[in-house]
């Protein structure tokens, strides 16, 4: 702050009135004159002054008073936006139990979607639960899956009802594309449950603590679902093993040791978590289940799986299983159940995701005639991005779906599988590697 050196070398009056009052002439006898052996010295970069009587100022209202001509507090951005805005958009506070009302507090802080008053985290919370509107049509649900993870949603919720230790975490692994995750968000949708689901690649951070960080953020948010939506949620992290796992010589990095930690602490004191505030008697979260997916929970940290903490359910579905799944699959397309079971006994030991990839490369000979309808590649941008609002695109019509089809799709798909087994490209580029 700027130092002010004043030399008074007799009594000197000021006089000041509100903005609303009308200007007060002080007396002829006590007003400071250009001869006034009074002064004030002061250094350029000092703020501004209170304006005296005569100095002809406007009100407060209509010429406002700024912190310092260099202060970046009151500097606006090219959209009209000050510091403590950006601030907002910057924080790290995810706290969502604070509101943020306006008129309140400064009104930067306060969300206008829609004209609802909210936090500084609104958009957050917003996307942070999942909902599945995109699942659209009837699809099958093992009754053993279904069996596995309902009982587990529904211990977890009555657990203190129970003389029984349950296990916060249910970890379903099993072989790739088996549709664990698909399977569990039809139960999602069928229960109503409105869950928050990670992926591993939230669980590495260029930020020591963020991974553990956000998911106990995340949990406290599935509790406030519960609380104050009245809703059933959970806590679901897909490929788990692909963020926690150990494979080969691969380095354990910070991050990972705290993630682990997190869950393990989730699982001992569900109803206690923290985020950094303090602690208070009455801050209690509700219990909420999670759910992980993987692949191979061998690569885990063995204290993490183990049954106190984590029920594990491997899911390998039978033939039966696929049969149904499948069927329901391409009951749209008009294929029979019995040229589904023709297409699965062709194709045996496949994962699930080889049927569905199956009936979507069926669709490439119809999307390349698409293209030639609207104008061939060389428009096809123009087309896609750039074309009116009223203009339109030409209607694509699915192919009709037969047996022969999906055979030569599948048989496709089988040639591409065997040339990676057996083309290892890797071995040219690196001789001197033994097998």
């Amino acid at each position: 702050m700027a130092l002010c050196n004043i030399a008074v070398s007799q009594p000197s009056l000021f006089y000041f009135n509100p903005p609303s009052l009308p200007p007060i002439k002080a007396p002829a006898s006590s007003s400071p004159s250009s001869s006034s052996p009074s002064a004030l010295a002061c250094s350029k970069s000092s703020s501004p002054q209170p304006r005296s009587i005569g100095d002809g100022g406007k009100p407060d209202e209509l010429n406002p008073k700024r912190l310092s001509e260099q202060s970046s507090w009151e500097a606006k951005d090219a959209e009209g936006r000050d510091y403590l805005y950006r601030l907002g958009q910057e924080a790290d506070n995810m706290n969502i139990a604070v509101g943020a009302r306006a008129g309140v507090i400064d009104d930067v802080f306060a969300g206008d979607f829609l004209g609802k008053d909210s936090d500084i985290v609104f958009d957050y919370r917003q996307k942070a639960t999942r909902s599945f509107e995109y699942l659209q049509g009837d699809y099958y649900i093992a009754p053993l899956f279904m069996d596995k993870v309902v009982c587990h949603i529904v211990k977890n919720y009555i657990a203190h009802l129970l003389n029984v230790k349950v296990p916060l975490i249910l970890g379903i692994w099993g072989g790739k594309g088996q549709g664990k995750s698909f399977q569990t968000e039809l139960i999602f949708q069928a229960m109503g449950v409105e869950p928050i689901i990670m992926s591993a690649g939230e669980l590495e951070s260029e930020r020591a603590g963020e991974p553990g960080r956000l998911i106990r953020e995340r949990y406290r948010t599935a509790s406030q679902v519960v609380q104050n939506q009245g809703k059933m949620s959970c806590l679901m992290i897909n490929d788990i093993d692909a963020g926690l796992g150990r494979f080969g010589n691969t380095q354990v990095t910070v991050n990972n040791q705290i993630v682990v930690g997190t869950l393990m602490n989730l699982s001992d004191n569900p109803t206690r978590v923290s985020i950094g505030q303090d602690w208070r008697d009455s801050d209690v979260t509700n219990r909420i289940p999670v759910i992980v997916t993987g692949n191979d929970f061998s690569t885990i940290y063995a204290p993490l799986i183990r049954d106190g903490r984590m029920e594990k359910f491997y899911w390998q579905p039978t033939h039966e299983d696929i049969i149904n799944i499948v069927d329901r699959m391409y009951e749209k397309d008009g294929i029979s159940r019995k040229e589904v079971v023709h297409v699965v006994d062709t194709f045996p030991n496949q994962a699930l995701d080889f049927y569905g990839a199956l009936r979507s490369r069926t669709y490439d000979r119809s999307i390349l005639k698409w293209v030639e309808d609207n104008g061939g590649i060389e428009d096809l941008g123009k087309k896609l991005l750039k074309r009116r609002k009223d203009e339109k695109l030409p209607v694509f019509t699915p192919p009709k779906q037969t047996l022969e089809a999906l055979l030569e799709s599948g048989y496709s798909l089988l040639k591409e599988q065997q040339l990676i087994m057996e083309t290892k490209l890797s071995k040219e580029y690196m001789k001197n590697i033994d097998d």
